[in-house]
C-alpha cells in the first residue's frame, strides 16, 4: 500500500507540474495580431534603419553610426543566438530598452536611443521583440566602439545616466484627446525624434528645456518642429505634416537625405491613424526658443546671389522661387531653408538632392551639385535665397561653406 501511495502521489506530482508548465508553454508563444503589432512598432521605431548594415541582411547590425564623440556600431537584433538576441529572455529585452543595459550587465551608449524607447508600456516592448523573433536568425558579430577616451570605458555611463536619463512611462494627459496623447507616445518614445530634432550639450545630452528646437545630425541640421513662426511648423497645418510624413514632401517643403530614409523605412509605411496623430502633437507644439534675430544681408552679398541664383536655379524654381510644388520644393517661407544653421541648405547646394520616392509620391526630381561654384558664390546664393521673397535667415559666410566641403 505504501508503495502504491508513493507512485500515486508521483504520478499527481507530476501531472501538477506539467498542468502548471504548458499554459506557460502556451502563453509564451505570441498570437499573429502581437506579432503583427511588433512589427508595426518596429517599423514606427525605425529599428531597420540603424540595425540594418547590408540590405541582405536587415536588422543584422553592424552599421555604422557617427557621433560628435566617435563612432558605434548598430548590434544584431536577429534571433541568431551567439551574435544576436536569441538567447536573451523577456526581461533583457525589456532592461535593454527601459534602461539601457544589456544582458551582461554593461551599458549601451545613447545612440541607442533608450532614454526614449524608456517610455514605452511593456507590452509594447514585448510585442517588438515578438516580432524580432520571427526573423531570420543571422550570425553577424558587430565591430566594438571607435569611442575617445574616457568613453571608450563603458563605466562612464553610469555617471551619464546619473546626470541626463530620466526612466520612466508616459502617462497620458486626460485634457488632451486620444490622438494626441497617441502621437506624444509615439514622438516622444517610440519614435525618438528628438534623438535628432533637439539640440544636444557638449556631452551628447538633450537640451532640456528645448525640445524638438532643431539639432545637428552628422553634419546636417534637422530642422526645428515646435510653433517658431520662420523655421517651425507654425505655418503648416497637420494636413501638410501628415503628408509630408507619408510621402516625404508637401507644398511647402521636401524630406532632406537623412529624413528621407525615416519617410521610406518608417513613416510612409505607418497608419493613417499613427501619422495623424504624431501631426496632430507636433502642431500643437509652442515654439519653443526664440529664433534668432535677423539682421539683412548686405546689399551687395544680395545682389551677388540673385545674379547666381538666376544663372543656375529658375529653370527648376521660378524666378519668384515658387517651383513646382511636390517636384522642386518652393522656397519662400521654407522652414528648412530659414533655419538658424545652413548646415543641410549647404549640404544640398554643395551634393545635390534626389526627392524621395514613395508610393504615394513615385514621381522624380533632383537637383544638381553646384559644389563647383567658389565658397563665396554658394555663401551669396545660400544668403540670396534665405532671405528673398520675405524669407529672414543669417547670412552665410564663405567659412561656413569651406567648413561644410570637409563634411564626409
Amino acid at each position: 500500500m505504501r508503495r502504491r501511495r508513493q507512485a500515486a502521489g508521483a504520478i499527481l506530482a507530476t501531472l501538477v507540474l506539467c498542468g502548471a508548465f504548458a499554459p506557460r508553454a502556451n502563453a509564451a508563444e505570441p498570437s499573429d495580431d502581437v506579432i503583427a503589432r511588433g512589427k508595426a512598432l518596429a517599423i514606427a521605431g525605425d529599428c531597420a534603419s540603424c540595425h540594418t548594415a547590408d540590405p541582405a541582411k536587415p536588422f543584422a547590425g553592424g552599421k555604422r553610426i557617427d557621433t560628435p564623440f566617435g563612432a558605434v556600431f548598430s548590434p544584431n537584433l536577429t534571433p541568431d543566438r551567439d551574435t544576436g538576441i536569441g538567447g536573451w529572455s523577456d526581461d533583457d529585452f525589456l532592461r535593454a530598452l527601459r534602461t539601457g543595459v544589456s544582458p551582461s550587465g554593461t551599458h549601451y551608449y545613447p545612440a541607442f536611443p533608450y532614454p526614449n524607447f524608456t517610455k514605452l508600456i511593456r507590452d509594447d516592448i514585448l510585442a517588438i521583440r515578438a516580432y524580432l523573433a520571427t526573423l531570420a536568425p543571422v550570425r553577424n558579430s558587430v565591430p566594438p566602439p571607435e569611442l575617445r577616451f574616457p568613453l571608450n570605458y563603458r563605466v562612464v555611463m553610469r555617471a551619464w545616466n546619473y546626470l541626463f536619463f530620466r526612466p520612466g512611462i508616459i502617462m497620458p494627459d486626460q485634457s488632451k484627446g486620444g490622438p494626441w496623447n497617441r502621437g506624444r507616445y509615439l514622438v516622444e518614445g517610440l519614435a525618438h525624434c528628438g534623438a535628432c530634432h533637439t539640440p544636444k550639450n557638449v556631452f551628447g545630452a538633450e537640451k532640456r528645456g528645448q525640445p524638438l528646437g532643431g539639432g545637428l545630425v552628422q553634419g546636417l541640421f534637422a530642422s526645428r518642429l515646435d510653433g517658431a513662426e520662420r523655421s517651425g511648423l507654425k505655418s503648416w497645418s497637420v494636413e501638410d505634416i501628415t503628408e509630408y510624413l507619408q510621402s516625404g514632401r508637401n507644398g511647402r517643403s521636401h524630406a532632406g537625405p537623412l529624413m528621407s530614409e525615416v519617410v521610406v523605412n518608417s513613416t510612409s509605411r505607418m497608419s493613417d491613424a499613427d501619422i495623424r496623430a504624431i501631426a496632430t502633437y507636433l502642431k500643437d507644439l509652442p515654439a519653443g526658443a526664440p529664433e534668432p534675430a535677423v539682421t539683412p544681408p548686405l546689399p551687395a552679398q544680395m545682389a551677388e546671389g540673385e545674379k547666381i541664383y538666376k544663372g543656375a536655379c529658375i529653370a527648376c524654381h521660378e524666378v519668384d522661387g515658387s517651383g513646382a510644388p511636390r517636384i522642386y520644393p518652393p522656397l519662400p517661407g521654407n522652414a528648412n531653408l530659414q533655419s538658424a544653421d545652413p548646415s543641410s541648405t549647404l549640404r544640398i547646394m554643395l551634393d545635390g538632392a534626389q526627392t524621395v520616392t514613395t508610393p504615394r509620391a513615385p514621381n522624380t526630381g533632383s537637383m544638381p551639385a553646384y559644389a563647383k561654384l567658389s565658397d563665396q558664390q554658394v555663401a551669396d546664393v545660400t544668403t540670396y535665397i534665405r532671405n528673398a521673397w520675405g524669407n529672414a535667415a543669417p547670412a552665410v559666410t564663405p567659412a561656413q561653406v569651406a567648413k561644410a566641403r570637409k563634411q564626409p
